[in-house]
């Protein structure tokens, strides 16, 4: 999914509500993330990465169990700059992996269902379920 615009501090209910401004979605085998760029009250953006994976109840049925990150701009370039050192190192020294057979039986069913699913819950609204007066200034 590409990046999109969207019309920053929409009154719903009465209420500012925050929505992303710039938005990608990273599909990786069976976890999804979530790239949200916001803005504060103040108009000061900031990134949330969400991590999304589907799991299931002891009755069967799925939810999806999410973990969120707040990266505020003023730690970017220390963010970039140690993921970068990270990724770089790994991608030097991991130990080759045998690649994984894959089955073909329901793979490809239960990988569309997955995105559909999560395409309807992006479609359907993704919001955060915090909320933060002032995210990220520490000036005051």
């Amino acid at each position: 999914m590409d990046g999109y615009d969207k019309n920053e501090g929409l009154e719903k209910n009465g209420e500012n509500t925050r929505e992303e401004i710039f938005s990608k979605v990273v599909r990786a085998g069976k976890r999804t993330y979530f790239l949200d760029v916001k803005a504060t009250r103040r108009n000061d953006y900031y990134l949330t990465i969400t991590e999304s994976k589907k799991r299931f109840n002891r009755d069967g049925r799925h939810y999806f169990e999410k973990h969120k990150i707040f990266l505020y701009k003023e730690d970017f370039d220390k963010f970039a700059e140690n993921l970068t050192e990270v990724i770089d190192f790994i991608k030097e020294n991991a130990p080759e992996q045998e690649p994984l057979e894959k089955e073909n039986t329901g793979v490809n069913a239960e990988v569309t269902q997955e995105k559909t699913e999560l395409e309807t819950v992006k479609t359907e609204g993704y919001s955060s379920d915090v909320d933060f007066d002032d995210l990220g200034n520490t000036n005051e």
